[in-house]
């Protein structure tokens, strides 16, 4: 593996950049970077202590369809979203895999299509899980319940946010104080990310039923804005936000997530240090990473690369980040999404069928990692 020398810097971590080429969406920029520079090594060591060390890597399911994310049922079982399908697939630890059923109003195309999953918090009260995914004119979350077989009828609780072929944003995920929120793209249009009245380039933060959330602070769906494309998002164990990042040719970000603030698109990209932007937690190259899914696990967060073609293992000390190691950098490809299952294993997930990647015959395929 490579080594990649990095900087620290106000407890960010930080890459050189590379040069300015087109945008390629997820992928983000296609040049490589000049020599970095700098001290200490990034994909080598490992974190402080107390953090978990992975051990390898076994397949749970394979000849899945570009599976975007995942999201655990009490049981141990897991749903899974495949893209370019509009499949949500229920996957088992022992890798049985049964189609729930195809998602009905998904169009399919570029970076969007059938996204993000969640389940409710109460799920075995109320049997709900639910959906983003683009449609005819825009990106939506919706809920529907689930049965234990299929899926009951879909009810949009979010519409109208900007879709496009690529920046879809799509992860949702239900965070500590019971909110659903909301990772949503700029849709390629950068202006609409400092517009507080649109919904693209943000996190939103709704209630269960789709509502602004109590303590919301613009009195709308907004919890932050001046996002790019956001694809992960993760709490630890204090309760404390993360969400990666896509640059444009630059930067790739890991952003610790608070209340009303601004994170910079399109004004800056990475690491500004401009009064009214927060600067990001952690910065890549983006042929480093591309990150998309982002979970919490063993005292560090764990970040599934497209075009960097591994997983980031980012020890966290008190919110802040430590030295990050890349992990499983041969052999799988692009990975999409990770998630932490109930029995404390990672798991994550290649995007090799996705139309940028070199798809293997088992492609593509989920893969449990224990932590030690």
């Amino acid at each position: 593996m490579r080594r990649h020398t990095i900087v620290l810097v106000s407890a960010a971590v930080l890459l050189a950049a590379c040069g300015g080429s087109p945008d390629s969406g997820e992928d983000g920029g296609g040049r490589t970077p000049p020599p970095a520079t700098g001290s200490g090594t990034a994909g080598t060591g490992g974190g402080p202590g107390g953090t978990a060390k992975p051990g390898e890597p076994r397949t749970v399911a394979s000849g899945l369809e570009v599976p975007w994310a995942m999201a655990f049922l009490p049981g141990g079982d897991a749903l899974v979203t495949e893209r370019d399908s509009a499949r949500l697939v229920r996957v088992t630890p022992s890798g049985e895999k049964t189609v729930v059923g195809r998602v009905p109003g998904v169009e399919p195309g570029g970076e969007g299509g059938l996204m993000g999953v969640a389940v409710s918090p109460g799920f075995s009260g109320d049997k709900r899980v639910y959906l983003y995914f683009t449609a005819a004119s825009d990106n939506r979350v919706v809920r529907a319940s689930y049965d234990g077989e299929s899926l009951g009828s879909l009810e949009p609780l979010v519409t109208g946010i900007p879709k496009a072929g690529n920046h879809n944003g799509g992860r949702i995920e239900f965070g500590p104080d019971g909110m659903l929120y909301i990772a949503t793209g700029d849709a390629g249009d950068s202006r609409l990310s400092q517009d507080k009245d649109s919904l693209g380039g943000k996190i939103l933060r709704v209630t269960p039923d789709g509502k602004a959330a109590p303590g919301n602070p613009f009195g709308n769906l907004v919890w932050t804005y001046g996002h790019r494309n956001v694809q992960g998002l993760a709490w630890d164990e204090e309760g404390r936000m993360y969400a990666t990042e896509f640059g444009q040719n630059r930067f790739d970000e890991i952003n610790r997530i608070e209340k009303g603030r601004n994170y910079g698109w399109p004004e800056v990209e990475g690491t500004g240090g401009r009064e009214g932007f927060t600067d990001p937690l952690l910065t890549w190259t983006t042929d480093e990473a591309s990150p998309s899914g982002l979970a919490y696990a063993g005292g560090s967060l764990w970040a599934a690369a497209l075009r960097g073609e591994r997983l980031w293992q980012v020890p966290l000390d008190d919110g802040e980040a430590a030295r990050p190691t890349a992990r499983f950098g041969s052999g799988y490809g692009r990975l999409r999404a990770v998630a932490q299952a109930p029995d404390g294993s990672v798991w994550f997930s290649t995007s090799n069928e996705d139309g940028r990647g070199s798809p293997a015959p088992d492609d593509d395929r989920i893969l449990r990692v224990p932590l030690g």
